[in-house]
């Protein structure tokens, strides 16, 4: 059975899985990025879990991968195949193009931002599918945004585009990272509502999710500081989509899984601003924590396709269905995020959405 190998590299652990060539997951599978032993135990990290893949593969399948696809955080170019800087994982200039074939015996190697990748997934099958234009945009420790257009991903010039956390929204405002002061992921983040809550609620370990339920009961501290929050993050859309003019918004990562919590005062806000704009749908993210995964899978297939012909080896509509799952799919339209199967990776879970400075 033909099949590439997915791998989706967070702060503290991966996702990975064999995919077919119609979008079948076939395998799935999470490890820890070993990230506290050092940048070069991280690669051998990665590197080690995509051979481990390959052989399984070839086990399983009666063949070996026939590419693969890799997703990672930070700064990346994806021309070259270089992860340029992630300061979370604290490399710098890692050819992790070339090393991942040269350890996968020369086989096509993809290499894609967290983030982009993960908006090609959602664009492709998942919340964007159909929408000739979106903005796809994880709200987690940061924020960052992935720029669809048609079937692909608009990259930028120099590989930043859809930087959406790092528009200014509060001039002199909040240190950010990056060096500005004011940005929107210091005010509209999972992390920024947590640090925010913890401070309104005199709760040192209170984080986005306990003020979202704070919320729901009615408590009025929590109500200003989400509002807070959300009208921080209705400033900065605000500014993208009359950059931009996607057809859809879709809103994932951390804060997104308080659902109508978030969805209900952020159209609110969003359509109070706009003015000659087109107001475009804003919806949740369908795929969840898999996206950067399934997207992986989807740039590998992509490669194959270009390097040798065949349009069928395309997964156009792919979905994440894994015949091997335990874990019941859903039957509705839009896929569901599927659950991690293999029982080796029980014991590291993904971190958040990374934004790069």
């Amino acid at each position: 059975m033909k099949h590439v190998i997915a791998l989706d590299v967070g702060g503290t652990g991966m996702k990975a899985a064999l995919v077919g060539a119609d979008g079948t997951l076939l395998h799935e599978a999470r490890r820890a990025t070993a990230r506290e032993r050092g940048p070069e135990a991280v690669v051998e990290t990665i590197l080690g879990f995509a051979a481990d893949l390959r052989a399984l593969g070839r086990e399983r399948y009666g063949e070996p991968a026939a590419a693969a696809g890799v997703a990672v955080p930070g700064i990346v170019d994806a021309t070259d195949g270089i992860a340029v800087y992630a300061a979370n994982l604290g490399w710098r200039d890692v050819p992790l193009r070339a090393l991942l074939s040269e350890r996968l015996d020369g086989i096509p190697v993809a290499l894609g931002h967290d983030v982009r990748t993960g908006g090609l997934a959602e664009g492709r099958i998942g919340a964007g599918h159909g929408a000739d234009r979106f903005l796809f945009v994880p709200l987690g420790t940061g924020i960052a945004g992935a720029i669809g257009i048609g079937d692909a991903i608009e990259a930028g010039a120099h590989g930043y585009a859809g930087e959406i956390g790092h528009i200014v929204v509060r001039p002199g405002g909040t240190e950010c990272g990056c060096g500005q002061r004011g940005c929107l992921e210091r005010y509209a983040s999972a992390s920024a509502v947590s640090l925010a809550w913890a401070q309104a609620s005199g709760a040192p370990d209170a984080d986005a999710a306990d003020c979202a339920k704070a919320v729901e009961s009615g408590d009025p501290a929590a109500a200003h500081v989400w509002q807070d929050a959300v009208d921080a993050l209705a400033d900065g859309l605000v500014t993208a989509l009359t950059l931009l003019d996607p057809r859809t918004l879709i809103i994932g990562g951390g804060l997104a899984e308080a659902g109508e919590t978030l969805f209900t005062p952020l159209r609110a806000a969003v359509e109070k601003r706009v003015t000659f704009q087109k107001l475009p749908a804003i919806v949740p993210a369908a795929l969840g924590d898999t996206a950067g995964c399934l997207g992986a899978g989807l740039l590998a297939w992509d490669l194959l396709a270009r390097t040798t012909g065949p349009a069928d080896e395309h997964p156009a509509d792919a979905r994440p269905t894994d015949p091997q799952s335990t874990a019941p799919h859903s039957t509705a339209s839009q896929p569901t995020a599927p659950q991690p199967t293999d029982p080796q990776s029980a014991h590291s879970q993904p971190a958040a959405p990374e934004v790069s400075a």
